[in-house]
């Protein structure tokens, strides 16, 4: 029978893969994620809003994020208590959020997000303001 004088060789590169393939799990940090509206401008009254969650070093969208906190108000025009509902609708496009809201006035509004990304810990918070047209 012959023996193996490779063993340590051996082990030395499975030592190495596993320290490589380890390195490709480290998460990034929760400050590496933004939401980004996708339209400045809607219509006033019922308006769709969409907004893209992105990983901002390499610019890819972020799917299956769970989005726990939204609140839309006029607090760019200094009337944070014009607030309104705001409703999740489904969408197709990968790393694409979009919501449903009752824009009562044209002016600046205020949507207010706080998500958590699959694998990261913290949360992901943006303040996006987009202008409702007449």
């Amino acid at each position: 029978m012959k023996k193996y004088a490779s063993a340590p060789a051996l082990r030395a590169a499975l030592i190495a893969v596993s320290l490589v393939g380890s390195a490709t799990l480290a998460r990034a940090d929760i400050k590496d994620y933004e939401f980004q509206l996708v339209d400045q401008t809607v219509k006033k009254g019922d308006a769709v809003i969409s907004v893209r969650l992105v990983h901002k070093p390499d610019g890819k969208p972020v799917p299956d994020a769970v989005i726990f906190a939204t609140r839309l108000d006029m607090a760019p025009d200094g009337m944070q208590e014009m607030a309104t509902k705001i409703a999740p609708m489904p969408s197709t496009e990968p790393g694409v959020y979009k919501f449903k809201a009752t824009l009562t006035m044209a002016g600046g509004w205020q949507l207010s997000l706080g998500a958590k990304v699959q694998g990261e810990t913290g949360t992901v918070e943006n303040k996006l303001v987009l202008k409702a047209t007449p």
